[in-house]
């Protein structure tokens, strides 16, 4: 007989994750199959640009290897400072603290202004470990919806009718995981009037904010002047430079005060990120070079994935305004996004994830990665287009 595990309360309601059942469903395929078109991982398909390997090689040579301030390295909280101040030019590096990567940031705003029962607004769909954030520190995440009819992006009106007398916070996120959705200037001023109103923090999680398309710009919350000290921003490093194992991002706060009281948190979890990842990032932000070429890369691989998949029978999809994920709507096909996502996976080996694995809003969706290969997003087109045609030749 297994021996019982005893978990916590909070182990146990920590949510399951919809994005790992699709991983190790592919993962038992894979192990029959060697055709595997994997769609699902939300991470940049390039390796991290070469000056900033090497940076990082230079700081192990120089000895770069021992422990430094919990709230990070100097130079790079001033890099980061400085790249905000067109924000508000107030930002200095006493206002920024280095995190494992925006998931700890997160975490660490969580801990530092939310109590047990708290709420804190998220858009549905959403990135599904802002339920689990909230579940550890014993807040409620709740959802604000989104709808396509305005390319997924919150509107003030639905913020509005979320409010209840636990609210004590809201998440945005622009551009947004999963749906590419990108906040408009009108957008966020509308919001930030209730966050005014209300008098609510506002946690601002930007780490797309590099990757959009067609000209548009994010307009962040922080650059709204009457609540900048409501508004705490997270980035990191990983998707815009290609950097996801190197586990950098970082935080910046309205006051110096809340940084001093994170970097004591930040001691009890993780003491403080790797000193020579700190140096590679400092480098990093010294060019965009690098940047600008994965984002022309990725804007010709959205537009194969997304037009390809447009002329598909039953499938519908808008051209996402930022981030690399396609939010693709199915409902024309009558059945859930999990049957269907496991139909595609079993039928023709291209992996995607549900559209409910981020929320009650993306039950009757997709969604798709393009940061990959111009040839597999082709490859995963036409064996979509050919299984639909064979599979479904009614639907039109």
């Amino acid at each position: 007989m297994e021996k019982e595990l005893r978990f916590s309360t909070r182990a146990k309601n920590y949510p399951a994750s919809g994005i790992r059942k699709m991983f190790n469903l592919a993962a038992e395929y894979a192990v029959k199959y060697d055709d595997m078109i994997k769609l699902t991982v939300g991470e940049p398909n390039f390796d991290t640009p070469n000056y900033i390997k090497q940076a990082a090689k230079q700081a192990i040579d120089d000895g770069q290897t021992h422990y430094c301030p919990n709230a990070g390295m100097p130079q790079l909280r001033e890099a980061i400072a400085k790249k905000y101040q067109p924000y508000w030019n107030g930002y200095t590096k006493d206002h920024v603290l280095i995190s494992v990567g925006a998931m700890e940031g997160l975490m660490l705003s969580m801990m530092a202004l939310l109590n047990a029962g708290d709420e804190i607004l998220v858009p549905d769909p959403c990135f599904p470990n802002y339920y689990g954030q909230a579940e550890m520190i014993g807040a409620v995440a709740a959802p604000v919806p989104t709808y396509e009819e305005f390319d997924y992006r919150m509107q003030a009106a639905d913020v509005e009718k979320a409010l209840t007398p636990n609210t004590r916070a809201i998440l945005l996120n622009s551009p947004c995981n999963p749906t590419g959705a990108v906040l408009s200037k009108e957008d966020v001023l509308a919001i930030a009037e209730i966050v005014r109103k209300h008098d609510l923090w506002v946690l601002s999680d930007e780490p797309y904010d590099a990757i959009v398309y067609d000209g548009s710009r994010p307009f962040s919350i922080a650059e709204v002047p009457e609540i900048r000290d409501h508004v705490f921003v997270l980035n990191s490093f990983s998707k815009t430079y290609a950097m996801t194992g190197w586990r950098v991002g970082y935080l910046l706060a309205p006051e110096t005060g809340y940084i001093t009281k994170m970097a004591q948190l930040q001691e009890g979890v993780a003491s403080c990120v790797s000193t020579f990842s700190q140096v590679a990032a400092t480098e990093a932000l010294k060019s965009t070079e690098c940047v600008t070429q994965m984002v022309a890369d990725y804007t010709r691989r959205r537009d194969i994935l997304i037009d390809g998949i447009n002329a598909i029978p039953g499938f519908s999809c808008k051209k996402s305004a930022g981030s690399f994920y396609a939010f693709a709507n199915i409902k024309a096909f009558g059945k859930s996004s999990q049957e269907f996502a496991e139909e595609l996976l079993e039928k023709i080996h291209v992996v995607v994830v549900p559209g409910s694995a981020f929320g009650k809003m993306g039950e009757g969706y997709l969604r798709l990665v393009f940061a990959n290969s111009d040839e597999n997003l082709k490859e995963a087109v036409q064996r979509i287009s050919t299984y639909v045609a064979e599979a479904y030749p009614n639907m039109k």
